[in-house]
């Protein structure tokens, strides 16, 4: 009769390894995955686990979580705080606090333990970015051509490429160069959003001539005339004479075609 017994002793140790296999699995299991942004693109991935208690503190409940934050997007986070919340069964917020991000890179998950009291027994917990009204974020500003003046609502914020400082809200960014038509960029920065955008503005047509000299300097006019030795432009009303050997490139503009309603000339009876 041992073969019974070998059954027995071979189907408590499949029971037994079933149950640490459940017991590890259990221990694994985090409390909750929360992804932020909870609308559209996430951002961040939350993962905490769950509830250790810490020493009471009178009517207070201590307890703490292990927990990992993963960047999910292609940039990254410099700066980003947000709210923790601990609900009892019954959904009552029971605790709360704060987490900070800092240089999290593209891809990167940070792990540390979060901390927090409690007037009750927490069973859940949610997320949410925190408010501030003093947000800013840093973005950079390019234009083609580059080398154009920037300004941000109004103010000079010096030529392009630029690295400006901005916070949530709407603004302008003004962009202006010799020789091109200038034009407005809207911005606005949600309360979502993270330092590392950028922004490339295309200016319009050159509204002028362009005659750049072998020094470096452009002028900006009206060509007049084109001959073997100069050339002529109009800048600003007042015509210039260019001696040809001083100039790299010319550069015309397109200009409208007479209209063809307009009359022909009609030549005059001597």
């Amino acid at each position: 009769m041992p073969t019974p017994k070998f059954c027995c002793v071979r189907l408590a140790t499949v029971l037994l390894l079933s149950v640490m296999s459940g017991v590890a699995f259990a221990k694994d299991t985090p409390l909750a995955v929360i992804d932020w942004p909870s609308t559209g693109t996430p951002i961040v991935r939350f993962t905490f686990g769950k509830f250790k208690s810490l020493p009471e503190m009178g009517r207070l409940h201590g307890y703490v979580m292990d927990t990992t934050a993963e960047n999910l997007s292609s940039r990254p986070i410099p700066s980003a705080i947000f709210s923790v919340y601990l609900f009892d069964k019954a959904k009552v917020r029971v605790g709360e606090d704060v987490i900070s991000l800092t240089n999290v890179g593209p891809g990167e998950t940070v792990r540390f333990e979060t901390t927090v009291t409690s007037s009750g027994q927490p069973v859940s917990v949610s997320i949410q970015a925190k408010t501030n009204s003093g947000k800013s974020v840093s973005l950079t500003v390019n234009s083609t051509p580059q080398g154009a003046s920037l300004k941000v609502d109004g103010v000079a914020a010096g030529p392009t490429p630029r690295l400006i400082t901005v916070g949530a809200g709407k603004h302008i960014l003004t962009f202006s160069k010799d020789g091109f038509k200038a034009g407005d960029f809207p911005l606005e920065i949600g309360p979502n959003d993270v330092s590392g955008g950028s922004v490339n503005y295309e200016l319009g047509a050159a509204s002028f001539d362009s005659i750049e000299l072998r020094d470096g300097s452009v002028l900006n006019g009206d060509l007049v005339s084109v001959s073997g030795m100069d050339v002529e432009i109009r800048v600003g009303g007042n015509l210039q004479h260019i001696d040809r050997n001083q100039i790299k490139r010319v550069m015309f503009v397109q200009r409208e075609a007479p209209r063809p309603d307009l009359p022909s000339a009609v030549p005059q009876q001597p």
